[in-house]
């Protein structure tokens, strides 16, 4: 935490000086005000309404969501109404992993915090959407809040991030494969089928080679760092550490799967649940398209996170809505179809997400800042 971020020593705050003495005596034998009492209290609330208002009032008028909400209203709320239910359940999953990789008996990474963690990550993310730095950034900074040691942050940031594309690179070569040769039923356009399936076959490749040549590759980044200079010798250094953070990560993950960690489902009920809404908009305005062309249009559509747009707001959209149609998909429906899923999967949580930062906030603030770890400062995980 930065110096303005520490929280208040305990005991009374010392008293207000003024220029003129008389002031300063006049004030001595005042009460405190009520706003000094309730400060805390009082400036939760009004941050709270400040927030609905932007959020419910302000914000649709800036994006133009006011038109798209006035569209859905012509969709089968009951359709809708699921949608919102596979929402959630997609964060019960993304929680529960989140849960899996952190909480040790000595953290205080419990369900609370691993809740308020991954919906108050899930707000960043859509502030700073360039592959989810925003969110990361937060995630990195409660944990250390919560007393995790740095080095166990690191590992199981990249134990989680594995855990979680591993489901989306697979899925995405499975249904880009499956729909190129037939197997599963839809139009195949080649750069929305197989290019990214061989782009997840490789990338897969790529990560779990780092099981076995972490060593080597590290040491020729290494090397072309230091006979670099300026910048390049930078970015090489920075490129080097990600061999051996790979590797760990792989362990980890690994180990989970070994002890047959239940917490690995929930990598596939964030996916899963978060697609299931996409069915359902669909739903909701008219008929679905095959299963692997929803898969595909939407993995797809997301690579929009990866454009420097707050929430990949417009490159997401753009991004299925262009799938969709490539896939031979109606225009209308498509449209309304994506801009529905992006309304029960984007704005609706914001407000949950704003809540959830305000009370870790808060949260850390009451224990006195970043906590000191307790045990080993990283995880003992072994590959039998």
């Amino acid at each position: 935490m930065t110096g303005s971020d520490k929280p208040p020593q305990p005991g009374r705050s010392p008293p207000e000086r003024h220029e003129g003495s008389g002031t300063s005596a006049a004030g001595r034998g005042r009460s405190p005000s009520f706003w000094r009492r309730h400060r805390r209290a009082l400036s939760t609330v009004l941050g709270a309404l400040l927030a609905f208002g932007f959020f419910y009032y302000l914000l649709p008028r800036i994006v133009g969501l006011g038109p798209t909400l006035k569209a859905l209203r012509h969709g089968n709320g009951w359709w809708l109404a699921l949608g919102v239910v596979f929402e959630a359940l997609s964060y019960v999953g993304a929680i529960a992993l989140f849960r899996g990789v952190f909480s040790k008996p000595e953290d205080r990474v419990d369900w609370k915090a691993s809740y308020e963690i991954t919906v108050a990550g899930a707000a960043a993310t859509k502030l700073v959407a360039t592959a989810g730095a925003g969110g990361v950034a937060l995630t990195v900074w409660a944990l250390h809040g919560y007393g995790v040691a740095r080095t166990e942050v690191a590992d199981g940031m990249v134990c989680f991030e594995i855990l979680t594309y591993a489901v989306y690179m697979a899925a995405m070569a499975i249904a880009g494969y499956g729909l190129w040769l037939g197997v599963f039923s839809g139009r195949a356009p080649a750069a929305l089928t197989l290019v990214p399936a061989v782009f997840a076959t490789v990338v897969i490749l790529v990560v779990l080679s780092m099981l076995f040549v972490y060593q080597p590759v590290e040491t020729f980044l290494l090397r072309r760092a230091q006979r670099s200079s300026g910048k390049a010798a930078r970015r090489w250094g920075r490129a080097a550490a990600w061999p051996r953070a790979l590797y760990t990560g792989l362990v980890m993950a690994i180990a989970m799967l070994k002890r047959r960690d239940p917490s690995l489902l929930g990598a596939l009920a964030a996916w899963g649940f978060d697609i299931a809404v996409l069915w359902a908009s669909f739903r909701a305005f008219g008929h679905s398209p095959p299963g692997a062309v929803i898969v595909m249009g939407y993995y797809v559509g997301t690579l929009g996170n990866l454009l420097p747009l707050p929430g990949g707001i417009g490159g997401v959209e753009g991004g299925m809505i262009g799938s969709f149609l490539a896939f031979g998909v109606q225009k209308s429906l498509a449209v309304i179809a994506v801009l529905g899923y992006r309304t029960i999967s984007y704005w609706l949580p914001t407000i949950p997400g704003a809540i959830a930062y305000w009370r870790l906030r808060r949260e850390l603030r009451r224990a006195g800042g970043p906590r000191q770890p307790s045990g080993p400062t990283s995880r003992n995980m072994q590959t039998e």
